[in-house]
């Protein structure tokens, strides 16, 4: 590596790294916590992104390898099972799980394209949801709609997540701990799926999504590749759903919902389908707007005096809305591909 490229990858690293003290400084600590989430969709919408932008397999039920990365997460690192395992043994175990999932689902729908693959999708993903859901009886595994609550912590050796950090005469807030490390992730499977674009495997997702007859006629394994492309997938899904059940010390099936998929689709379409800084972009601006679109409420109390209509029903109005209208403006997304060129 160059030296010009290491002094970039350096500022980079500051760069990110002071973004919770930025937000913080700008927007107060609660906003920290909601980049954090943030963070974490960016995660999951790179994640569907290898299997719709790349290679192109509408997936409508991607938000299942989120649950089960979390559930994986939460059974191996809970007083549900008495077991209490580290991170760095239960993330992968999550990721590897979704990953083994994402193959099982890709297998039967190898045939399918379009329509039907988005339907089948989406039917797998209800499916895991009331399957947890009912999960209960006659064993209890998932404890069902009680969800698992008193989960581990994130932590890696003796750093602790959930506190702050203490380096010599210098504190890291407990609030920024859990967005650094969701920020750093990002970053690296960001980097990942950049490389992952341009290699072989990449044009080969490529030429499968553009016309899968003429790939297979040129020698491209269709199978492999698709499976791949799920597998993979799949596993950065679960590695989010690992990461957010340490994060909130509670699921239940109900975070695990069919709108939650459809928004994590959103976030890669309005961004720019298959570019990884276009989804990051989409993945941030969906991730925070209904949290800012909250100033809704108060802001018709001072104009009006009163609150005409129900603050949450308003602010997913303006949502829609906004979406028609940046569709409507960039149907090919905020950041598409070989925009700029």
């Amino acid at each position: 590596m160059s030296a010009r490229r290491l002094l970039l990858l350096l500022l980079a690293a500051v760069a990110l790294a002071a973004i919770p003290w930025l937000v913080d400084g700008l927007l107060g600590v609660t906003w920290v916590r909601i980049l954090s989430f943030a963070a974490l969709y960016v995660v999951l919408a790179l994640g569907l992104n290898i299997t719709v932008g790349y290679a192109g397999l509408l997936d409508l039920g991607y938000i299942a390898f989120f649950a089960v990365g979390a559930y994986t997460y939460a059974l191996l690192s809970s007083p549900q099972f008495g077991l209490h395992w580290p991170l760095w043994a239960t993330l992968p175990l999550s990721a590897g799980a979704a990953g083994l999932f994402g193959l099982l689902l890709g297998t039967p729908l190898l045939r399918l394209r379009g329509d039907y693959l988005a339907i089948v999708t989406l039917g797998f993903g209800e499916i895991t949801r009331i399957f947890i859901n009912n999960l209960n009886s006659p064993v209890n595994i998932t404890n069902g709609p009680q969800g698992v609550n008193q989960i581990d912590a994130l932590r890696v050796g003796g750093v602790d997540f959930s506190q702050a950090l203490h380096v010599g005469g210098f504190e890291v807030p407990a609030a920024y701990m859990p967005c650094l490390l969701f920020i750093l992730l990002a970053a690296l499977l960001a980097w990942a799926c950049t490389r992952l674009q341009t290699s072989r495997i990449g044009r080969a997702w490529q030429a499968i999504r553009q016309d899968p007859l003429a790939a297979a006629a040129c020698g491209i394994d269709l199978r492999r590749y698709k499976l791949l492309a799920f597998a993979l997938g799949a596993s950065a899904g679960g590695m989010a759903g690992g990461l957010f059940a340490g994060f909130q010390g509670f699921i239940s099936p109900e975070s695990f919902s069919l709108t939650e998929s459809i928004m994590v689709l959103c976030m890669i379409v309005l961004g720019g389908m298959g570019h990884v800084p276009g989804v990051i972009v989409g993945a941030l601006i969906l991730a925070t707007l209904p949290e800012a679109l909250r100033a809704l409420g108060p802001l018709q109390q001072a104009l009006l005096g009163h609150v005409w209509v129900d603050p949450a029903d308003l602010r997913m109005l303006v949502f829609g809305l906004a979406l028609v209208a940046m569709m409507l403006v960039r149907p090919a997304g905020l950041w598409p591909r070989g925009a700029g060129r």
